[in-house]
């Protein structure tokens, strides 16, 4: 098992930046294996906004983009010499299922495992839990690409 990872070495893999990096913390990750992520939801994040005034809900697609940053965060540190150049993009999801919202003041706690790798592609299942509910789940796909790839 790896070291935590904080928000600064985060951004070193991912490219996503304030408000769409949606990831605050590693807290542990197995290379190539299993990452577990933190994203702490706060009521400053700009969506609450319009979603849902008064009834505030973080938005089922961005748990669902927490979930893929987690996991582009483990295929990419889990890289022997990792690029700045690599990116990982979203191929698909499977089983997605929202089980409980996420409101303002919960910590969001996203688990996610591989379970094939084939060259550069990825699926792994992911959970994303609050309190030690589950509040979504789904299978993702996904691949590794060079930016630098012409």
């Amino acid at each position: 098992m790896e070291e935590m990872l904080d928000i600064h070495t985060i951004m070193k893999y991912l490219p996503h930046r304030y408000p769409f990096l949606l990831v605050d913390r590693i807290l542990s990750w197995v290379p190539h294996q299993s990452i577990i992520g933190l994203k702490n939801v706060t009521i400053n994040e700009p969506f609450f906004q319009g979603h849902f005034p008064g009834a505030p809900i973080f938005p089922g697609v961005l748990i669902l983009e927490a979930m893929a940053q987690a996991s582009g965060i483990l295929a990419i540190a889990s890289m022997k010499e990792p690029d700045e150049s690599t990116l990982m993009y979203f191929m698909g999801l499977d089983q997605v299922k929202f089980r409980k919202p996420v409101v303002p003041g919960d910590q969001m706690i996203l688990e996610l495992e591989t379970i094939k790798k084939r060259g550069n592609v990825r699926r792994m299942n992911g959970v994303a839990k609050v309190d030690d509910k589950i509040v979504a789940e789904a299978q993702l796909l996904a691949t590794l690409e060079s930016k630098e790839q012409d």
